[in-house]
């Protein structure tokens, strides 16, 4: 069994997906796996035909790996991969989607607008931030409905600072999803389904020094204070722990994905699903899987194996 771990791409995050994907590489070969790395290029599919019985992780992280698009063009060649469907993943990635999807199910998520970048254009600004801040109120969070990393996002104050955010978030796509802001500890929990069913991790609670965990706070060593397993209280650990799990459903993935949430008032609310969750030196999934005392290239053969059946 080869595997291929794709990484790269032509996305904003290309950066982070190359260092998820060398991570991931090299903790499976650790573990004794034939592993090839490979970038998104005119040569994919021929590699991935010239190789016998390949199973792919994919490392992408951003547009065509988390949209759907690659993973369904790995069904196309009938290739096998961990991680969720191109539907699934389709709809994890669209904020404006997915967060309709998990309030429609009975779960926690912030009161959200989807504003497409053409009505913003054509009825202009004035027009739109008094409807906005009698639904949402003030602070918010702008941010782009198709994009990771915390790319575009900002947090908005008052009325006045609502159209630059809007721009912000507008150059990662047609779409800007506004969200009312939540005043809570951020927490991030990893899922695993390893063939017995979603299994959510120790959960892992973010301190930015900025008080924002924004792009720079993600990927800069010593800019976010992490703590695993968070230090929340059991029956409040238990609720982040069941919320995970019932997203995780409720977006049909599988094998491994990673909920964002803000535990506000004593609750958890869902705010971001992942399907190709960061496995960078700073990244949040290795944190929760060394704290159950895992390893990543050993989640990862796991994983391969299971597809591999």
């Amino acid at each position: 069994m080869t595997v291929i771990v794709i990484d790269g791409g032509l996305s904003h995050e290309r950066d982070v997906s190359l260092r998820s994907g060398r991570r991931v590489a090299q903790a499976l070969r650790e573990v004794g796996m034939e592993v090839i790395e490979a970038d998104v290029s005119g040569e994919l599919v021929q590699l991935l035909r010239a190789t016998p019985d390949p199973i792919v992780v994919p490392m992408l992280h951003g547009g065509l790996g988390e949209d759907g698009a690659l993973r369904e063009v790995l069904d196309l060649l009938d290739v096998r991969y961990v991680g969720a469907s191109g539907a699934a993943s389709r709809l994890t990635f669209d904020k404006s989607i997915a967060t309709s999807v998990i309030r429609a199910a009975g779960l926690a998520t912030p009161k959200q607008i989807a504003l497409p970048h053409d009505i913003f254009r054509e009825l202009g600004a004035p027009a739109l931030m008094e409807g906005i801040g009698e639904q949402l109120g003030y602070p918010l969070m702008v941010k782009p409905s198709r994009s990771g990393s915390a790319l575009g996002v900002t947090k908005v104050n008052d009325a006045t600072e609502l159209p630059s955010a809007l721009v912000a978030a507008y150059a990662y796509g047609p779409v800007a999803v506004i969200e009312s802001y939540l005043d809570g500890i951020e927490i991030a929990v990893t899922v695993l389904d390893e063939g017995d069913g979603p299994v959510a991790l120790p959960p892992v609670e973010i301190l930015p020094e900025s008080g924002i965990y924004d792009y720079e706070s993600r990927y800069t060593a010593g800019a976010t204070r992490f703590i695993t397993p968070a230090e929340l209280p059991t029956g409040v650990l238990e609720q982040v722990a069941e919320l995970a799990v019932a997203a995780h459903r409720t977006l049909g993935l599988r094998h491994i994905s990673r909920m964002d949430m803000i535990v506000t008032e004593g609750r958890p609310v869902f705010f971001e699903g992942n399907v190709a969750p960061g496995m960078t030196e700073t990244s949040l999934a290795p944190l929760a899987i060394e704290a159950a005392g895992r390893e990543v290239g050993e989640v990862f053969a796991k994983l391969v194996a299971l597809v591999g059946r």
